[in-house]
């Protein structure tokens, strides 16, 4: 079975290899917004440990730093998108 680490980093390595292929501007969103989720799989996997506790009320809590830092990089990653679209929207418009 592949581990959690070595799946972020083939998602990370589909991810590059789509911003190296691709030059439409809405490709390369995508292939940036895939290297995002690579590392944070990637980074959550290292976090994981099957044998310790949730960290509320617990004898040998897991720590909640990692997990907490990976759900602020998606919240900013979905911002980022969001305005890379917006302005590949607008540079589209433009054209006309």
């Amino acid at each position: 079975m592949i581990s959690p680490e070595h799946a972020g980093i083939l998602i990370m390595l589909v991810g590059i290899y789509g911003l190296m292929a691709k030059r439409e501007p809405i490709k390369l969103v995508l292939s940036i917004n895939i290297v995002s989720l690579g590392l944070v799989l990637f980074f959550i996997g290292l976090a994981y440990s099957p044998e310790k506790d949730v960290p509320i009320m617990p004898t040998d809590p897991v720590d909640p730093l990692p997990a907490t830092l990976m759900l602020t990089t998606l919240v900013v990653d979905v911002a980022i998108t969001s305005l890379a679209l917006a302005v590949i929207m607008r540079m589209e418009g433009d054209g006309e």
